[in-house]
């Protein structure tokens, strides 16, 4: 590639270890995140110069002007429109901060060295990308503007995102604008093509989705008919197929009339003909011990609504022989009334009414509670706890209340839980090894606000914590990363950062990012990254009608980056 500049090194900005400077011309266009390098030092005993590896982060531009006051004299006192004689004597000069050098030397580069921009396999050196190994496709640089432009696949190594190695992954962004379902999906999409032409017996995958904003992901099994050649060769580029999710199926809450979805009816109808649509219901006799679920996010400091919960589940006083949902809920007020007399007494009168008050206005809002099962309705649990390798199934809970979402939300999760932990009576060898959940809006159920007693933050929790031990992956997404409960995002291997604001990136979270990724996590459409280390840029296009540009991150441990801290 071509030379562009020479490194400078002056008395009050020295090279280092970490970075260096470099004069170049002031039309030359170069951008931040761009790879460049530089000639450096032989190792001992070779006669062949090492190559120093530098990321772009700043760049400035100054003139021989001593003060802005000299630049409004030249111009004849003020005249925009004066032309003068000579221009000024002017250049830009570029910020890099040091990635790899390969001979393993990190002595600073010396003034007046060559820098160029790195070609396609200096760049795959420069940032570790060919050194991943277990690869799994997550986008492409893009890098330089024309004649000198180049384009590189990217990867992750996949057992840092979906285990053994490590696990989770958290994507933040402002609401609407950061792509952050988009990217889920696209690695999701990967995720799954990566696995069906994985043909080991012991290594396996499933997907649980739950969809809770309109109707983004009730169609993901579609063709999408707007796809260009251009992004088709990406794929290919990419190693994967321009194809649609297979093996999905879609649960939607149950109603009398027509399903609670923001999905077209002439869809789900179709949906349903195929066999590929549910309706899902809450049975009494099965799923009267979740009812603490509805409580999630109610804030119990004295624990009153947990006892109840312990009341009720136990079968004290008349709650045993109940048959339905509605006679729990009399059973309820009945004790509205009775107050604290038998086993209760410690539960006051206005204990009970806040219960109450809550659980009926759950069943008043939704038909899911139900006593029996009809034709094309299922219970969640039985089928998530019978899920098959490669399956994906979209939960639908867009159209539910707050708190109905939670229970259904909370019930998937433990149902994951109880497969994994081996409580089904289920070959071993016939459970997906790995299953990824993706939620979206995460800050309702695992956010610093949410109480500590919530059954689904418990949940979550244990999750990320103990997950990847057990096979179970969780992909959450939400507005603020710095809402986010510090435990769950702390477990997570991998991130995803979308377009925010600056109040956001103001916040402890970001401390560790340089001003110049600041800026573009304010202005950008999407940002992934994983780890703590800056890497390169990245540019997504999915198969559904979405897109993602921005650039990526990667950590020394987390996926064999090279990168000087």
């Amino acid at each position: 590639m071509k030379n562009i500049g020479k490194i400078v090194a002056t008395e009050k900005m020295p090279t280092t270890v970490d970075e260096f400077y470099f004069w170049t011309d002031k039309v030359r266009i170069i951008k931040p995140f761009d790879v460049v390098k530089v000639d450096h030092i032989p190792p001992s005993g070779s006669n062949k110069n090492s190559i120093t590896f530098g990321v772009v982060e700043e760049i400035s531009h100054f003139t021989d002007s001593p003060s802005f006051l000299a630049g409004y004299i030249s111009s004849d006192f003020g005249d925009v429109d004066h032309k003068p004689n000579t221009e000024r004597i002017g250049m830009n000069y570029v910020k890099a901060k040091v990635v790899g050098n390969t001979e393993g030397i990190f002595t600073p580069v010396l003034d007046g060295h060559l820098v160029s921009l790195a070609g396609e396999e200096d760049v795959k050196k420069a940032l570790g990308l060919d050194e991943i190994k277990n690869k799994l496709p997550c986008g492409y640089i893009d890098m330089y503007e024309p004649p000198d432009n180049i384009r590189i696949p990217v990867h992750f190594n996949s057992h840092f995102l979906i285990g053994p190695e490590g696990a989770h992954l958290n994507i933040s962004g402002i609401s609407g604008l950061a792509a952050k379902t988009s990217y889920a999906m696209f690695l999701l999409k990967a995720i799954q093509c990566q696995f069906l032409q994985n043909k080991k017996e012991n290594e396996s995958v499933a997907f649980v989705i739950l969809n809770v904003k309109g109707k983004d992901l009730v169609a993901i099994d579609e063709p999408n008919k707007d796809l260009e050649n251009r992004d088709k060769d990406i794929y290919e580029m990419l190693g994967l197929e321009p194809k649609p999710f297979t093996n999905v199926k879609y649960f939607y809450p149950y109603n009398k009339d027509f399903p609670t979805t923001y999905a077209l009816k002439d869809d789900v109808k179709s949906q349903m003909k195929q066999g590929k649509a549910f309706q899902f219901k809450y049975i009494f006799e099965e799923d009267k011990d979740s009812i603490d679920l509805l409580f999630s996010n109610v804030d119990d400091p004295t624990q009153t609504m947990e006892s109840i919960v312990n009341y009720i589940s136990t079968g004290q006083g008349k709650f045993d022989g109940l048959t339905n949902w509605n006679e729990l809920l009399t059973e309820i007020y009945e004790h509205t009334k009775k107050g604290d007399t038998g086993k209760d007494k410690e539960i006051t009168i206005s204990s009970w009414g806040k219960f109450y008050r809550l659980f009926r206005k759950t069943l008043d809002k939704s038909a899911i509670f139900a006593s029996r099962l009809g034709d094309g309705e299922v219970r969640l649990q039985e089928q998530i706890k019978n899920i098959q390798k490669n399956d994906i199934y979209v939960i639908d809970v867009a159209k539910l209340d707050e708190e109905t979402q939670g229970f259904v939300f909370g019930d998937v999760m433990r149902a994951v839980y109880d497969l994994k932990l081996g409580q089904i009576e289920r070959k071993e060898s016939e459970i997906p090894s790995k299953i990824i959940i993706f939620i979206d809006e995460l800050n309702k159920y695992a956010s610093k606000e949410v109480p500590k007693s919530s059954p689904i933050l418990r949940q979550i929790l244990d999750i990320t914590e103990r997950g990847c031990s057990l096979g179970i992956i969780l992909f959450g997404a939400e507005q603020f990363r710095s809402d986010i409960h510090d435990r769950v995002k702390g477990n997570c291997s991998s991130y995803a950062y979308g377009r925010t604001n600056a109040i956001e990136v103001s916040k402890g979270d970001y401390q560790y990012v340089p001003p110049v990724y600041k800026f573009n996590l304010k202005n950008i459409l999407g940002v992934s990254l994983s780890g703590r280390a800056f890497r390169y840029n990245l540019f997504v296009q999915p198969t559904m009608p979405i897109q993602q540009k921005g650039f990526s991150l990667q950590s020394l441990t987390q996926n064999s980056i090279p990168f000087a801290a």
